[in-house]
């Protein structure tokens, strides 16, 4: 059988997967064109430069600064798993992948956040969201 035939068939079979995964694949992009921009503008141009500067929240109450933390990593693991699925639809998986660690606390993060940004592609892009933003680039060490 020719390969068309066999996924046609497949999606005559399975027509309701079939327009679920695409409709969290359209979902997916558009959410993340209008998102991704917005959240690499907020990111400071010297966010991966070694500081000891820390969040004002960490001098606010506990309460507010768990609650504030769940939040964050809660959005950080959506954005993550969003991020993992982009890999094999449209979108911009890296980036938002990216986005999802920046948002989450846990050890050694800003390493592996540089890690990823030092890819010239991936820093290209994010520039380039930037400057559209009309914020500065971002600077590495």
């Amino acid at each position: 059988m020719e390969l068309t035939t066999i996924v046609l068939q497949w999606v005559q079979l399975h027509h309701l997967m079939f327009w679920s995964i695409s409709a969290v694949s359209l979902l997916f992009f558009i959410g993340t064109a209008v998102m991704l921009p917005s959240l690499v503008a907020r990111i400071p141009r010297d966010y991966f430069l070694p500081t000891t500067d820390r969040s004002p929240w960490h001098a606010s109450p506990s309460s507010g600064r768990f609650v504030y933390h769940l939040i964050k990593t809660i959005a950080g693991v959506v954005l993550i798993m969003a991020g993992i699925v982009m890999l094999f639809i449209p979108g911009q998986g890296i980036i938002t992948i990216l986005m999802g660690i920046i948002l989450m606390d846990f050890p050694g993060k800003r390493r592996l956040a540089l890690r990823i940004v030092r890819n010239p592609a991936v820093l290209r892009s994010i520039n380039w969201m930037r400057v559209r933003s009309n914020r500065p680039p971002l600077v590495l060490p």
